[in-house]
């Protein structure tokens, strides 16, 4: 099996204070890919040291076989809804041809074909009748899509995503799932940070586990377990077990 990226005796501190502790892992190429982990574990960072965007302690990283700055144009990222500034003012078919930017470089304008691209990719997450809406003036299930959206544009060969699900209906999970399967079937690769645990066997293949250091990583079928996932959230795993049983008997199991 090819590998997407590999991950090597990775630390990341803050301010002198380790938030991953020696991560050893690889991540494999055309899989659905779900890092999971309790509030606080690193899920976030283990991404961002990936893309470059934090600076390592120690260790190395390759993606696609190259250094990150070497395999950028071939990845694409939608960041966490809460770290975007949604009161810009764009529409959100300009926030999308900016994931042309990559191939276009920022001399070049966008064209008819990139205009038409992105269109498409705005059809593809349900979002082309509000191409010309402000992306201020958009649900936050909309926004999510926007993004999603502008990462498709990048015509990307692996995907990262952090936290796609979080705080969207369920017709945008939907839609959402239904984008990364499209995506898988035409041999990309998507790494996505997840945080519920109900969800991960319906809509992944393959889980990274992370408490800070790496718990377990491999195949849904055979990582996702009992014994693992304690392993990772330890005493809290009863808890969200509660939680879960609790609002299956209130008739609604999912968002």
């Amino acid at each position: 099996m090819s590998v997407a990226v590999e991950v090597h005796d990775v630390t990341v501190a803050y301010h002198r204070k380790p938030v991953l502790w020696d991560i050893d892992t690889s991540l494999p190429e055309r899989r659905l890919i779900a890092i999971v982990g309790p509030n606080g574990a690193g899920k976030s960072t283990l991404l961002k040291a990936i893309l470059g965007l934090v600076p390592l302690a120690s260790g190395e990283i390759t993606v696609l076989g190259r250094t990150i700055s070497q395999a950028r144009r071939l990845i694409g990222y939608v960041p966490q809804r809460e770290s975007v500034d949604w009161d810009f003012p764009v529409d959100a078919l300009d926030v999308v041809l900016m994931g042309r930017y990559g191939k276009l470089g920022w001399i070049r304008r966008p064209g008819r074909s990139d205009r038409a691209a992105a269109m498409k990719c705005l059809e593809q997450v349900g979002m082309s009748d509000f191409s010309h809406r402000q992306i201020s003036q958009l649900s936050g299930g909309q926004q999510q899509r926007v993004f999603l959206a502008r990462a498709l544009a990048q015509d990307a060969q692996l995907y990262f995503m952090d936290e796609p699900f979080a705080g969207v209906d369920a017709a945008t999970e939907t839609a959402i799932v239904e984008v990364l399967r499209a995506l898988q079937r035409d041999g990309r690769t998507v790494v996505a940070v997840h945080h519920d645990l109900q969800s991960v066997p319906e809509y992944f293949d393959h889980v990274v586990l992370l408490n800070m250091r790496l718990v377990a990583a491999g195949p849904v079928s055979s990582t996702f377990t009992s014994a693992n996932l304690q392993k990772t959230y330890g005493g809290r795993l009863t808890l969200l077990e509660e939680a879960a049983e609790a609002i299956g008997r209130g008739g609604s199991a999912r968002r």
